[in-house]
């Protein structure tokens, strides 16, 4: 350990790994845009890259000219990734992006460091740069290229994929008729009837989710009453136990009761899932909430409902706006319960639509472009709210 707090063994290591890390997340990803094949070299990744690292310890100069040998080694076909029979320009341009990238991340990593003995600080942090960067390429790429995949299967027409399966690249010279296969969905699969059905049963979903789970977490975390110390800590039991266990009596039920194969069943039996896990956040955020601004209200005159609704409620609207984001997402999801009590296509939610078109008889295409529709909005929706629901989550973690 000791040994590695040397400038001279710090840099070409990390600049080993790291070079080897950019050239495989290139290769990848030009071979998912182009179709072609690019190739991580092991072996030559590990040589240049330590060679890049050692050059980097001099400073942004030597950064620089350790990417332009990159570049020319990877032209002349020793570089770290090997291109094979690619096009001159695709070839280039991730050539170009593996010399680039590798010499950005060393002057990032080792931007503290010196060919010298390094101080336990300078090393730590070289390392923790390097790892902090790898985790931001390894879990973007999970979560990117299977929805690139699913993107771009969406985009082809049956002939293509019969082709060639493994061609992820875009021809962009069919204009609109990229579309078509959203255009199907909505024209000939019903499409526009599962997405309007998800929407209303998830906003349903929240309404009496939150109609059930406000004054439950506001009694627990409150109210003194026999038993809710082991009421407030029993409240997530209900997910010890998997729902495939409950299938089976769910399914007698419903059918018994004409429930089955109905909206109404399924806006029944979404909150059951909801409302534990909004009673376990909201009581945190409660208690959380000072009681002596209630106790203020009841000093004014205000009963216990006044003081809820007028003082308490507005207070929780962060935790409340999080939680109802949060079920929103589990009713938009959700798919054993209604693929297990919906059977009339005019009621299908939009994740039960999407496993209709699982089929032989249903082209690859248009399943993806399903997946699609029904990834799109909730992730829109949930970057576009994800600070008010942290916000929300977190506001009432310190108490005063």
């Amino acid at each position: 350990m000791q040994a590695l707090r040397f400038g001279y063994v710090t840099g070409p290591v990390l600049g080993a790994l790291w070079t080897f890390v950019i050239a495989t997340t290139v290769a990848v990803a030009m071979s998912f845009v182009t179709g072609e094949a690019f190739r991580p070299s092991l072996l030559l990744s590990l040589a240049w890259g330590a060679l890049l690292g050692t050059a980097t310890l001099y400073g942004r100069r030597g950064a620089i000219g350790g990417a332009v040998v990159l570049l020319a080694l990877g032209v002349l076909a020793y570089g770290p990734m090997q291109t094979g029979d690619v096009g001159l320009l695709a070839g280039l341009t991730g050539h170009a992006a593996v010399a680039g990238f590798a010499a950005l991340g060393m002057i990032l990593i080792l931007e503290d460091c010196h060919i010298g003995a390094l101080t336990r600080h300078e090393f730590e942090a070289a390392v923790i740069r390097f790892l902090t960067g790898f985790g931001y390429i390894f879990f973007t790429a999970i979560v990117l290229i299977p929805f690139y995949v699913m993107v771009m299967t969406s985009l082809k027409n049956q002939s293509e994929l019969i082709q060639n399966p493994l061609d992820f690249s875009l021809d962009l010279s069919k204009g609109w008729g990229l579309l078509r296969s959203y255009e199907e969905l909505f024209m000939q699969f019903n499409f526009g009837t599962y997405l309007l059905n998800s929407f209303v049963i998830s906003v349903i979903t929240v309404f009496v989710t939150l109609l059930f789970s406000v004054p439950g977490a506001y009694a627990v975390a409150r109210l003194r009453f026999r038993g809710r110390a082991a009421f407030s800590r029993s409240i997530l039991l209900i997910y010890m136990v998997p729902m495939i266990v409950l299938a089976l009596p769910i399914y007698i039920a419903f059918s018994m009761t004409g429930l089955r194969n109905s909206i109404l069943g399924i806006v029944m039996i979404y909150p059951v899932t909801t409302i534990p896990v909004s009673l376990y956040m909201l009581q945190g955020y409660f208690r959380g909430l000072p009681a002596e601004v209630e106790e203020a209200g009841l000093m004014d005159g205000l009963n216990r409902l006044q003081v809820i609704w007028k003082i308490t409620l507005p207070l929780a609207l962060p935790a409340m706006a999080s939680v109802s984001l949060y079920v929103f997402m589990i009713a938009w999801n959700e798919f054993l319960l209604a693929f297990m009590l919906l059977d009339d296509p005019s009621k299908f939610t939009l994740t039960r639509g999407i496993a209709s078109l699982n089929s032989s008889e249903i082209p690859r295409q248009h399943l993806m472009a399903g997946a699609v529709i029904a990834t799109v909005p909730i992730m829109a929706l949930f970057l576009g709210l994800e600070r008010f629901m942290t916000k929300g989550l977190t506001a009432g973690s310190v108490k005063g």
